[in-house]
């Protein structure tokens, strides 16, 4: 997920660094999936086997800690073109797609423990719908989560070389909504939290920092076309 921007110019990679370091696609690749699933493990074993690893509320705090890994895969998926053109590590472009596929693990799982853990949801004439329908059409925050979520499915189908050959340009232009998702993403988290919101407002301040540095590295590339 994300648009595809070339490094830097005219400069050696920071470090000397040509190459990855060695085992840093391992951890990229490894690391946020065990995560995920390790969040959802010890829910499980709340919920199941009477721990108490995820607190009184092993439901909201499994929902919540997903959430959160969600945007902080997003932001990891974001930071890769501006660190890649601060420092020239090119090699970074590869893990771009693969940090923003983990994102969308991560919301399905957040989602699916709303759904069936948090709501309870039960296909049911009698159970389940009214509630449902009261959340995504009478609470905000939950609209704007569900938003995110849809907006990030065709993201995710499309994140495979065989559909960016196949859509060229309309890819870059298609992955740009990560952008818009990341908004909705942390509009939707700081209107979840009830009380601290130092996390959503460090989000939000992460985010107008690298929409900053994506409109400055757009008025360089159209001052350099002038030129």
């Amino acid at each position: 997920m994300g648009a595809r921007s070339g490094g830097r110019a005219g400069a050696g990679p920071w470090l000397g660094l040509t190459q990855a370091p060695r085992g840093f696609a391992l951890v990229v690749t490894l690391a946020p999936p065990l995560i995920v699933f390790g969040i959802v493990t010890v829910l499980l074993a709340d919920l199941f086997w009477g721990t108490r690893l995820l607190g009184t509320d092993p439901v909201k705090a499994g929902e919540h800690l997903l959430g959160e890994w969600t945007i902080y895969l997003l932001f990891a998926s974001l930071t890769i073109t501006p660190l890649r053109g601060i420092t020239g590590w090119n090699w970074l472009a590869r893990h771009r797609r693969t940090l923003g596929l983990y994102a969308f693990l991560a919301v399905v799982f957040h989602f699916v423990v709303w759904l069936f853990l948090d709501l309870q949801f039960v296909v049911s004439e009698y159970v389940g719908w009214a509630t449902l329908e009261t959340d995504l059409t009478k609470r905000p925050y939950i609209i704007l989560g569900m938003t995110g979520l849809l907006l990030m499915t065709p993201l995710a189908i499309t994140s495979t070389q065989g559909m960016i050959r196949r859509l060229g340009r309309r890819w870059q232009r298609l992955h740009r909504l990560v952008y818009l998702i990341a908004v909705l993403g942390v509009v939707h988290w700081g209107m979840s939290v009830k009380k601290d919101l130092t996390e959503p407002v460090l989000a939000a301040l992460v985010l107008a920092v690298l929409f900053g540095w994506r409109i400055a590295a757009a008025r360089r590339r159209r001052a350099e076309r002038v030129a």
